[in-house]
């Protein structure tokens, strides 16, 4: 349990929207030394002023966070300016859609880097100084959170290439989880598996690097973003109150952290399609409409 965050250092990545920010501004709030890191300047530059007016000492860093290099200078910075940090936020993340075969090698590196090396690059950096700080004072105290997605625990059609990137991170959280156990009480670890909450991940394209940001999206990638945004757009539950349910559950040390639980029936569907060795169920059960919206979209467009 984790009952005092006034003094604390907290690294967050993607910390400039979303829940990243929400997260920066309940820490703000409760008194944390915040390292912000995001690889928009502007949107960095507007979390660093809005934490600092709040009185927080803030450490603000651009990083894309799929670079090994960038992370290792950043984790330095964070060691020399406030030492092992108590607290992990690994939360960068881009969405990206479209059928599975007509993703891109570029596509798929910039998912994969974003959202699953950065998480990759979090946990290797952090984690040896944080368990070298927990073995100092047995009262010390630190949790790592993953945000992951429910796309991580669900296989929705057409987003395959964000799927696989929130699947991996889903079983590299678990891992860490057990593997952290083995070695440490004082080290917990969380993931964090949201649905639809309006964060600016469905336009995660405004940060395509140069290469990628001119190639012509496909006819199926322009259905699932136009999907996205009407689906995150409509989102009920904002960022504000899916980052107090991460500060809530990393006081509680719980490691399955859900905006929507109701959800979880797709979920438990899935599962047990598995457990019976039943061919995948429909994603859509819950809403059809979607499902027949999004085929009829696909078929006329081939």
């Amino acid at each position: 349990m984790i009952e005092d965050f006034k003094g604390k250092t907290a690294v967050l990545t993607g910390a400039g929207s979303g829940f990243g920010l929400e997260c920066a501004r309940i820490g703000a709030r409760l008194g944390m030394n915040l390292v912000l890191v995001d690889v928009q300047q502007d949107a960095l530059e507007r979390a660093e002023a809005e934490t600092k007016a709040a009185g927080a000492p803030v450490l603000a860093r651009k990083v894309d966070v799929s670079n090994a290099q960038q992370m290792e200078a950043l984790a330095q910075a964070v060691q020399e300016r406030f030492g092992a940090p108590h607290f992990v936020f690994n939360n960068a993340g881009v969405g990206s859609g479209g059928l599975i075969w007509e993703n891109s090698v570029k596509d798929w590196e910039w998912v994969l880097g974003v959202n699953l090396w950065g998480v990759i690059h979090g946990v290797r950096l952090f984690t040896p100084m944080m368990l070298e700080a927990a073995a100092k004072d047995p009262a010390w105290r630190g949790h790592i959170v993953n945000t992951a997605s429910m796309a991580g625990l669900l296989t929705p059609p057409n987003m395959g290439i964000y799927n696989v990137s929130k699947h991996a991170v889903v079983s590299f959280s678990e891992t860490l989880y057990q593997d952290l156990r083995l070695v440490t009480d004082q080290v917990g670890a969380s993931v964090l598996c949201p649905y639809f909450v309006p964060t600016g991940i469905s336009q995660s394209h405004r940060n395509k690097p140069g290469e990628l940001a001119h190639e012509k999206p496909t006819r199926s990638q322009l259905i699932g973003q136009a999907m996205s945004d009407k689906a995150v757009g409509s989102g009920k539950i904002t960022a504000a109150e899916v980052a107090q349910k991460v500060f809530d559950a990393v006081a509680a040390d719980q490691f399955y952290i859900f905006s929507h639980p109701k959800a979880l029936g797709n979920v438990q569907s899935r599962m047990e399609a598995i457990v019976q060795a039943h061919n995948p169920p429909d994603p859509f059960l819950a809403r059809p409409e979607i499902g027949v919206e999004l085929r009829a979209a696909l078929r006329a467009a081939g």
